[in-house]
């Protein structure tokens, strides 16, 4: 059974006076026997509204070193805010994707969602659903679609 938890946390950084906060979600759980910790970050220096945001996966090990293991990464452009990290089993095979849940800064505040797998060493985006409502659900919205649907 998948044990997970979420912390998130805003980390300042001494950029140009022009540049964002960074945006970090950490989570930890474990699928399989393997226990991982997920780190997604927005872009450095890149308003919140709009940019990139770096996903990376960790073997979970050492408590006082979680972020030694790195088994694979994937960058991806977001247009809005990182607002959440998941686990779930979009497909039902017994295997989790990592949700990443992303909030536009516009005034519906819709929500976007990316699903990734991690197969043969790399992270690999299995779903992606854009324009959902503020109050949408995005897990059951990425179960419902495919890769590159809307």
């Amino acid at each position: 059974m998948l044990r997970v938890t979420l912390a998130a946390a805003l980390l300042a950084t001494a950029a140009p006076a022009f540049a964002a906060d960074v945006n970090r979600i950490v989570l930890n759980g474990s699928d399989e026997g393997l226990a991982v910790n997920v780190v997604a970050d927005e872009g450095e220096g890149e308003p919140r509204s709009t940019g990139s945001y770096a996903l990376r996966l960790y073997k979970s090990g050492d408590p006082s070193y979680p972020f030694d293991a790195f088994l694979a990464g994937a960058v991806r452009a977001r247009d809005g805010a990182l607002e959440a990290l998941k686990f779930a089993d979009l497909n039902r095979d017994g295997k989790n994707e990592i949700i990443v849940v992303v909030r536009s800064a516009g005034s519906g505040g819709y929500l976007s969602a990316d699903a990734y797998r991690l197969q043969k060493g790399a992270l690999v985006l299995a779903a992606s659903k854009s324009g959902l409502p503020a109050d949408a659900d995005p897990v059951a919205a990425l179960s419902s679609g495919r890769k590159g649907s809307r």
